[in-house]
C-alpha cells in the first residue's frame, strides 16, 4: 500500500493514477489444493468473511473497469479491497 501511496504522489503531476486492488481469498487451483491441505482454511475463511463465500476472479471485473476509466480520473494513491468483507474483521 505505500507503494501505491508513493507512486500517486510522484506521478500525479504527469496525471498518471496508482492504485491497487487488495484480493481476499479467491478460489482458484491453488487455494482449491490450500484447502486440501491445510485442515480448517476453508471454514475459517467463511467464519470471517462477511459474504461467507470465497471470490471469484470475475468479481475483480468492476473495479477494473471503473479504475481504468475516466471516471476514476481523481482517484489516486487508494487501496482497494475486494474481499467480501473479509479485512473488516478482525
Amino acid at each position: 500500500m505505500q507503494l501505491t501511496r508513493a507512486l500517486a504522489c510522484a506521478w500525479a503531476k504527469d496525471n498518471i493514477q496508482a492504485n491497487s486492488i487488495l484480493p481476499g481469498w479467491i478460489d482458484t487451483d491453488m487455494t482449491k489444493t490450500a484447502r486440501q491441505v491445510v485442515d480448517g482454511l476453508h471454514d475459517n475463511v467463511l467464519a470471517r468473511t462477511p459474504a461467507a463465500t470465497w471470490g471469484n476472479i470475475d468479481d475483480f471485473s468492476g473495479i477494473a473497469v471503473f479504475l481504468g476509466s475516466q471516471a476514476s480520473n481523481f482517484v489516486t494513491g487508494t487501496a482497494i479491497p475486494v474481499d467480501g468483507g473479509f479485512s473488516i474483521k478482525g
